[in-house]
Parts: structure tokens; C-alpha cells; sequence
């Protein structure tokens, strides 16, 4: 791999002896008198300020790897890999996005959808189907455009606070470092000191409909651009991104092929009337209502025994009244959500009190309403292994949109779960036991033992046609129950509702056969 091949790097002598004088300043703050020429010398190096602005979209394909860092089996790595194909197109000129993708992970089969983000509004098409996404992929979508390479440095050469901050090493290189803000967004450019080049673009951001940043409050974000291109137009372009967020390795994207000023297909961003009104009349609704409806329609709480209710939904909540107050299981999606099952609690028995949540995973989405709950003291019983997680989720700052837990400054009242627990006395009486697994080890399960009642937490789910995913975490479960030496007549989770015990025998045993060749 070569690259600027026709070392076109200045375009003209005047502006070499000025990026060389740049180059060869000490490294401290910049004064501020500089910093528009800092963020210049960049505009010229990456092929020129007529050469950018002319760049009215760009079309490219690429392929990539995103680490599930909200469901892996640890929070600290290594994590579960998602690989995808990507087929993107950008229109700078009318601030639209349209992205195809292709993704895998593990033994899943290949998920295809494409997004498309335009005039404020964003929806999702799969399976030949269109719908409306969040507003969270309109808010992707601008972050895309405005801090991707072809952007950011005319970004920052418009904004009216650009300023000069401390110079720096990243990647043992130094580095000058403008910064300024986007749409209240503090924005940091770190340019490579030998070459101008960007080598990165942070900022700081809240992500309230995003289902597995909103919990973290103010996320930070770094992009790091390599591997960089001549392509046509005179234009040095990075093929390769690499995505931090809050340090966490997030994903890379690797650029195959990428064509500048491509004529655009009449339909690239259409969206449907239906769709666009749809979009608008859920966006529209107040921010801590978006996504927290609690339950789904047409499937209404089933009462699994005296007083333990199953409240289905894409996230089952389950209420258990005991003779000194409610235990909540599950404390998912979002301090809204939690604060929905918290006033269905208080709706089905008002003047009994809240005296307990389970948190029985570390998958993000799993604890995103854990804060809720510790706003309003209410204690938190988890696994030993994962306080750590919890307690980042509870202390992460949230300056942009404060929650409840910002504004009440709570300490949380963690009750830590090594092995066996008891909650309560009586009929309803629960038992929680760590799962122990190697792929679940970060799970629990929690045990009706007066009704042979079993709650298995989330380690693998039931599809549509009935089969299970991940037999290995199927027999974890199983596993589990046989070393506490539980007996269980019926199970149910975090995404399945109440099922015979004797269903995942079956696919344990099926599973197995699969491998010896039966």
C-alpha cells in the first residue's frame, strides 16, 4: 500500500513555507491568533478549501467490526463481534444520509436493513417493509456528516468559539488541538504535527433515544483516521475509522472503494408520507415518553401465581408482592421505562411500598433503568460480578439531560448477590442463585420455590418459529438449576413469557445430536 503516490501535498510555495513554519513551532498552546491558519494548513493538506467545498456527496462501501460492548459476556473485553458490509451515501449539499447494511454475528443469520436519514426525519426499511426509526438515528446521521473527514474541517472553520487548546501526543506523534462547539457539542480536532492531517475528532454528546447509550448521560466520542487515500478530485481521504466511546473500543470501518460526486438515484432518500408522519408523531411526543410504554397491545399482565405479575412486552416486567412490600424484577431500557413499572406498582397496591429491584444482567439494556430506582433509594440486589458495571451506570455524569438520579444525588443501596439469596417469607418467597455459566456468567436466576416458578434472566431467547437461540446457554441454565438442585416446572425470561421446563430439554437434546452427526 503506497500513499500519495503524486505527492501533491502543498498547492502552492507560499503555502508550504506556511504549513512548514507550523510544523516546526514548538509544541505548546497555540496562540489564538493562529488557529484559523492550524485549521487551514489541514484544509490545504487534505487537497485544498475549493477541492472540499466542491465535494457536494461521496458514495463508498465498506466492510467493519462493532463490539457488542452492551451484550458481551464482559464489560471489560474481549467482546462479542458483529461484522458488516456497509454501502453508504452521503449528500452534503442537502444534509442526507442513506446507509445499506449487511450484518452478522456468531451463528445469527445475516441481518440486512437499510437507514435512511433526510429533512429531520429517519426510517428503517427490512424485508422489503419501511417504518419510522428513532430520532436518534436523525442525530447519528448529522454527527456522521458534520464529523466525518470531509466535513469537520470546514465545520470548524465556520464555528464562531474555534479556538487553540494545549498541544498534545496521541499515538506518540504530536499533536495541535482545535476546539470549538456544534450544536452545544464541545468538539475536539487533534492534527498531526508533521503532516496536518486529522488524526482524530472527539465530542462530547447525550444519546436520549438510543437504547444503549442513553443510560451512560454524556457520552464522549473519539474517531481516529487512518490509512489515508488520494482519490479522485485531488482529495487525501482516510480509509479506515476507528470508533471510541467513553474509551470503549467501539467499532472499525475499513473503505473499500469510495466515488466523490456520483449522481444521485431520484429514490436514494425518498421516505414514504406514511412513514415520515409516523416518525413525526412519535418524535414529537415528550422526551421521557418515547419508548416507555409499558407492555405491549393486545398482550395484557398475566398473574403467574397470587400476586407475582408478568407484565409482557419487548422488555417482560414482573411485579412480586410480598407481605412487607413489592420486589421489582428487571430495571431495563430507560429511567422512564422503570418509572412506568414503578407506577404500575404503585397503581395495583398503593399504599404498599417498593422494597426492592433485581438486576439479574450487565447487558446494558438490562441496567439502563437502574438510576430510576436509585433516585429514589430504593435498594438494587445484583451479582457480585456486576457492581463494577453498576456503578459506572449510577456515577456517569449527565450534565446535557440531567435524570432523576442528577438532580436527587443519591448514593445507591446495592445488595450484592454471591450466591443463594432470600427475599421475603411467605408463599411468594424468592430465591436468587448466580447462573455461574461461561457465556451467563454475568446472570442470574430467580426462583418461586412455593410454585416450581423459574425466572432464567436473558442468556438466550425463542424465536418466531419456536427454536431457541444458543443451545450452550440453554444447557448453562439447565446446568444451574440441576447444581442449586431446584425443581422447576415452568420458566420464563426477560423475552419469553411463562413456558414449560420440558421445552429446553429438547433443545438441548437436539443440539446435540446436531453435533454427532444424527
Amino acid at each position: 500500500m503506497k500513499f500519495f503516490e503524486d505527492g501533491r501535498i502543498c498547492r502552492s510555495w507560499s503555502g508550504c513555507v506556511f504549513a512548514l513554519l507550523l510544523l516546526v513551532a514548538p509544541l505548546t498552546a497555540t496562540p489564538q491568533l493562529n488557529v484559523k491558519g492550524i485549521v487551514r494548513a489541514a484544509i490545504t493538506q487534505m487537497g485544498g478549501e475549493d477541492q472540499l467545498r466542491a465535494l457536494r456527496n461521496i458514495r463508498f462501501q465498506a466492510i467493519g467490526q462493532r463490539n457488542m460492548l452492551e451484550q458481551s459476556e464482559r464489560p471489560e473485553g474481549p467482546y462479542i463481534v458483529a461484522y458488516h458490509e456497509v454501502s453508504e451515501l452521503r449528500d452534503f449539499e442537502h444534509g442526507r444520509l442513506s446507509q445499506a447494511l449487511e450484518m452478522r454475528a456468531l451463528t445469527q443469520p445475516a441481518v440486512k436493513m437499510t437507514i435512511i436519514a433526510a429533512d429531520s426525519v429517519a426510517c428503517f426499511a427490512m424485508g422489503g417493509q419501511s417504518m419510522p426509526a428513532s430520532p436518534g438515528e436523525v442525530q447519528d446521521a448529522e454527527e456522521s456528516l458534520d464529523f466525518g473527514p470531509e466535513r469537520i474541517l470546514l465545520i470548524a472553520l465556520e464555528a464562531a468559539d474555534l479556538r487553540a487548546e494545549t498541544d498534545t501526543i496521541l499515538q506518540s506523534v504530536p499533536q495541535r488541538v482545535v476546539a470549538f462547539t456544534w450544536k452545544g457539542a464541545p468538539v475536539h480536532i487533534f492534527l498531526n504535527a508533521y503532516t496536518s492531517l486529522p488524526t482524530a475528532v472527539e465530542w462530547t454528546s447525550a444519546y436520549p433515544n438510543n437504547m444503549y447509550w442513553s443510560a451512560w448521560g454524556d457520552v464522549t466520542t473519539r474517531i481516529y483516521y487512518s490509512a489515508w487515500w488520494l482519490i479522485p478530485g485531488g482529495i487525501h481521504y482516510p480509509l479506515q475509522w476507528d470508533y471510541f466511546r467513553n474509551n470503549l473500543p467501539d467499532q472499525v470501518l475499513s473503505v473499500t472503494s469510495i466515488e466523490p460526486n456520483v449522481d444521485l438515484p431520484p429514490d436514494a432518500f425518498k421516505i414514504s408520507p406514511e412513514v415520515k408522519t409516523a416518525f413525526e408523531k412519535s418524535a414529537s411526543q415528550p422526551l421521557e415518553d418515547r419508548g416507555t410504554q409499558l407492555g405491549a397491545p393486545g398482550q395484557p399482565a398475566v398473574e403467574l401465581a397470587k400476586d407475582i405479575i408478568f407484565i409482557p412486552g419487548a422488555w417482560n416486567a414482573t411485579l412480586i408482592r410480598q407481605s412487607d412490600g413489592v420486589v421489582i424484577l428487571e430495571a431495563p431500557i430507560s429511567s422512564g421505562y422503570s418509572a412506568r413499572v414503578l407506577a404500575e406498582a404503585k397503581h395495583r397496591w398503593p399504599r404498599v411500598p417498593v422494597k426492592a429491584v433485581i438486576s439479574t444482567s450487565d447487558s446494558w439494556p438490562h441496567i439502563a433503568g437502574v438510576r430510576e430506582y436509585v433516585a429514589r433509594g430504593i435498594p438494587v440486589y445484583a451479582l457480585d460480578l456486576n457492581i463494577p458495571i453498576l456503578s459506572r451506570v449510577v456515577s456517569a455524569p449527565h450534565t446535557i439531560i440531567p435524570d432523576a438520579l442528577a438532580k436527587a444525588q443519591k448514593r445507591p443501596d446495592f445488595r450484592i448477590v454471591p450466591g443463594k439469596t432470600v427475599i421475603g417469607d411467605g408463599p411468594n418467597r424468592l430465591e436468587i442463585y448466580p447462573l455461574r455459566g461461561e457465556t451467563s456468567e454475568r446472570q442470574m436466576m430467580v426462583y418461586f420455590p412455593e410454585y416450581k416458578l423459574l425466572y432464567g434472566s436473558d442468556p438466550f431467547q425463542r424465536l418466531d418459529d419456536g427454536t431457541y437461540t444458543f443451545p450452550q446457554t440453554v444447557w448453562e441454565l439447565m446446568h444451574s438449576v440441576e447444581r442449586e438442585k431446584l425443581s422447576v416446572d415452568t420458566f420464563f425470561m426477560m423475552h419469553i413469557g411463562p413456558t414449560p421446563w420440558s421445552d429446553l430439554q429438547k433443545v438441548v437434546e437436539n443440539a446435540e445430536s446436531m453435533k454427532s452427526g444424527h
